[in-house]
């Protein structure tokens, strides 16, 4: 196996090959069962992950990178509309992990004790070297992989420590993206199982391509449970990643749902969806997503308007798709078509 690489025509080669090597073979027949689409769909139900500590997700999962010095209001604000679940990383460059531990430990106290931090989802990153800022990296460059690995959940632990006086942990912990090479990828694999499962209850990975992740899923101990990635036309939508994702127990994490995909929102389906649920077109779209099954969103507007009115439209989406079977199954065979999962 090749060592991933990030540009552009790497990309495109790989979802090329993962769509020769796997096909979405549900979305090859036009009658798709209504049951079978909502069954695993995050509109309809939390979608669990394996391990004792019964953790599941919901929809969004609220993205706190770029947030700088509004982490804090922010992440208060999110948990305050609707979100239970929040992502973060162990990684200055982009994030202020320090500042998402104190959103919450404020929120939480605002509840009265109300709730405590087992209502909420905790989700942070192991970011190798070239991912991090060289003037600021949250452990030495020049140990070794396993070490800077022990150094980053150490802080990412303390960084999560509530007031509650309890041990801290971690409801997930993601690869950020695969290592230069597998061996590697390996490497810090099995530093981050051996936290599993107190400290840190389930590992995922990002920004990674099928055939590393059919690899990492078969060599490691613990298998990773959640995979996060760009949902985009570069990528083919993941069509393969997902249909592995789905075979093999993993939840898709869909991130630049919005950013990357113009032509998506301009498209038939979602006008329509949109126009005649009289939702924004982006709502149209976070739940035409959520409605392919066993996905969720990153969503990390910064607009508490915005919050609200995306949990308003799934609300008002699933009750749509429960009350309207029929026409719901032929909009998910549309937008399936849309994004080209179908086989030839």
């Amino acid at each position: 196996m090749s060592d991933w690489t990030t540009d552009e025509t790497t990309l495109n080669n790989c979802a090329n090959r993962d769509r020769t090597v796997l096909t979405d073979l549900s979305a090859a027949k036009p009658e798709i069962s209504y049951h079978k689409i909502m069954a695993t769909s995050s509109l309809l139900n939390h979608l669990p992950l394996p391990g004792k500590h019964m953790t599941s997700l919901p929809p969004f999962i609220y993205g706190t990178a770029w947030k700088k010095d509004l982490t804090t209001s922010l992440v208060q604000q999110a948990l305050q509309n609707g979100f239970t679940a929040i992502d973060t990383a162990c990684q200055p460059r982009h994030y202020r992990e320090d500042l998402v531990g104190e959103g919450m430990r404020k929120y939480l106290a605002s509840t009265g004790g109300r709730l405590s931090r087992s209502d909420l989802y905790i989700q942070s990153k192991f970011t190798s070297i070239n991912g991090q800022d060289p003037n600021n990296v949250p452990y030495n460059p020049k140990a070794s992989l396993t070490d800077q690995v022990q150094t980053s959940i150490e802080t990412s632990l303390r960084n999560f420590t509530m007031s509650d006086a309890k041990a801290p942990y971690l409801d997930s912990l993601i690869l950020h993206s695969p290592m230069p090479s597998m061996h590697e990828t390996l490497e810090v694999w099995q530093a981050l199982e051996q936290y599993v499962p107190e400290k840190i209850r389930n590992l995922g990975i990002s920004n990674t391509n099928l055939y590393t992740l059919m690899e990492l899923y078969e060599r490691a101990s613990v298998k990773p449970a959640v995979v996060q990635n760009r949902f985009y036309a570069d990528t083919k939508y993941d069509i393969a990643v997902r249909q592995l994702c789905a075979e093999k127990g993993m939840v898709y994490q869909s991130f630049w749902t919005l950013t990357a995909n113009p032509q998506l929102l301009r498209s038939k389906v979602v006008q329509g969806v949109a126009k005649n649920l009289q939702i924004e077109p982006t709502n149209a779209l976070y739940c035409l997503v959520l409605g392919l099954g066993n996905t969720v969103i990153l969503n990390g507007t910064k607009s508490e308007e915005h919050m609200r009115a995306d949990w308003e439209a799934v609300a008002k989406v699933r009750e749509y798709a429960t009350g309207n079977e029929k026409t719901w199954t032929e909009v998910m065979g549309s937008f399936r078509k849309t994004i080209g999962e179908k086989a030839d």
